[in-house]
């Protein structure tokens, strides 16, 4: 146990590997950050860069037997989820904290009616009786919106459009009234109208549960419009951490600028070059032990073979202080 604080998830030097043909490589890499109550905290950063695996960690939702969790903390309201017990971590997942997973039609079993779904997360965790359960499932429809829930609880997911059953898949998060939720992309599969309606809707159902989440995303607009804080991954490091405000209006780290400055503006002029940042993130087999951003970068000098250190160089501003990649304006 930990002393109570006002975050109700503290991550501390979290390290997530996998056993592999190569070896046991490490996924994510020491993270640290927190969430404070009622608030959002966004995880960004390009595919590869350990955001989807450091989710999944916090609830020990990793691929068995490949994925392990080898040191670190993960503290819930006080209590280490990282050495709970099966039976203890399966009645907070899904309970205490909801999941959106990345992809709702992977998340969604396609031989079950949509009603038998939802329904099942009120029998597991409520105990409800199984009518008692179709109901409040069937409530739960008409929350997030979808049109006719009667009937659509009787629908399988492949007669649902790809926004209607991400609804189902935040219904199902959101049913036991979590005080987390991890939105792991949940909107990256859909049209730019049914983004904005599925954020909206989100956010209005945080507000009246008065939760705490956590949204996974490479999309900065996403994170402008409805992130309070913002944590910056690159190649299973944190490299910087900051406020939304903070961040996007005084960005410390190379890679940060980076994709900030990959953002298309009203300003960019017709059919030109988007701005990228060169290379690619390395593969964990090859992750240097120094800064992983000036490997792809190509820069070797011996101020990059060592890990940077990790330091609070403004109030709750956090950055990675590689020589190279430090850049205070």
């Amino acid at each position: 146990m930990i002393p109570e604080t006002d975050n109700i998830l503290e991550v501390d030097k979290l390290i997530t590997s996998f056993e592999t043909d190569r070896g046991l490589l490490r996924a994510v890499d020491q993270v640290s950050f927190t969430v404070p109550a009622g608030k959002t905290v966004g995880i960004v950063g390009e595919s590869g860069c350990g955001k989807s695996v450091t989710a999944m960690s916090i609830v020990r939702l990793l691929p068995q037997p490949a994925g392990k969790i080898l040191g670190g903390h993960v503290y819930f309201k006080g209590r280490d989820l990282v050495r709970a017990s099966d039976s203890e971590i399966r009645k907070i997942r899904g309970g205490e904290i909801g999941v959106i997973f990345q992809e709702p039609m992977a998340a969604l079993n396609p031989v079950h009616r949509i009603g038998r779904q939802v329904a099942e997360v009120f029998h597991m965790h409520k105990k409800l009786s199984k009518k008692d359960a179709w109901d409040a499932a069937t409530e739960m429809l008409e929350l997030v919106r979808i049109p006719a829930p009667e009937k659509r609880m009787m629908d399988y997911p492949h007669h649902l459009s790809g926004g209607m059953r991400q609804r189902v898949v935040i219904a199902m998060a959101m049913a036991c009234r979590p005080s987390l939720l991890i939105a792991d992309e949940p909107t990256t599969a859909l049209d730019v109208t049914v983004q904005a309606q599925i954020l909206d809707l989100m956010g209005r159902i945080q507000s009246e549960m008065g939760m705490s989440t956590i949204l996974i995303t490479h999309d900065l607009g996403v994170i402008a419009e409805t992130c309070d804080d913002v944590v910056v991954m690159y190649a299973g490091r944190v490299v910087e951490r900051a406020s939304a405000e903070e961040l996007f209006a005084n960005p410390l780290h190379a890679y940060t600028k980076g994709l900030l400055h990959s953002i298309p503006t009203l300003d960019t002029p017709s059919k030109s070059l988007l701005n990228t940042i060169p290379g690619i993130v390395a593969s964990l087999a090859d992750y240097s032990h120094g800064c992983r951003f000036c490997q792809r970068m190509g820069r070797t000098t011996a101020v990059t073979r060592e890990r940077p250190g990790f330091s609070e160089v403004s109030p709750n501003h956090w950055v990675e202080t590689c020589p190279e990649c430090y850049q205070p304006a």
